[in-house]
């Protein structure tokens, strides 16, 4: 069974750091595309980022681009997502996504597993 799995969300201030981990389980993703989508309450689920299967490749949605980077650990199967400068607006439960392409995109569509997300929550 493959699952995805998120940790490290919490309750922080503006201007706090958190780093959320997705770690990967029944297959490996060591050639796989991987992504961070956030939801708000109210809203869809949107882009955060995504980095490519070798790793030397990330792109973000403009919004967190200089405050939030993503990385992987191929041998443990995990990605990370490191969050610093976090504003109010960052307010939402986060996902990981696992693509069967190389490189991903900012479609929820190009991704096959999820994750059951995790809360992140930044108070004024």
């Amino acid at each position: 069974q493959v699952q995805l799995v998120e940790s490290g969300g919490g309750l922080v201030q503006a201007g706090d750091s958190l780093r959320l981990s997705c770690a990967a389980s029944g297959r490996t993703f060591s050639n796989s595309a991987m992504g961070w989508f956030r939801q708000a309450p109210g809203k869809e689920r949107e882009f955060v980022g995504a980095i490519n299967w070798s790793g030397d490749s990330t792109y973000y949605r403009d919004s967190v681009k200089g405050r939030f980077t993503i990385s992987r650990d191929k041998a443990k199967n995990t990605v990370f997502l490191q969050m610093n400068s976090l504003k109010p607006e960052d307010t939402a439960v986060y996902y990981c996504a696992a693509a069967s392409r190389r490189y991903g995109t900012v479609l929820t569509h190009d991704y096959d597993y999820w994750g059951q997300g995790t809360q992140v929550t930044v108070s004024s």
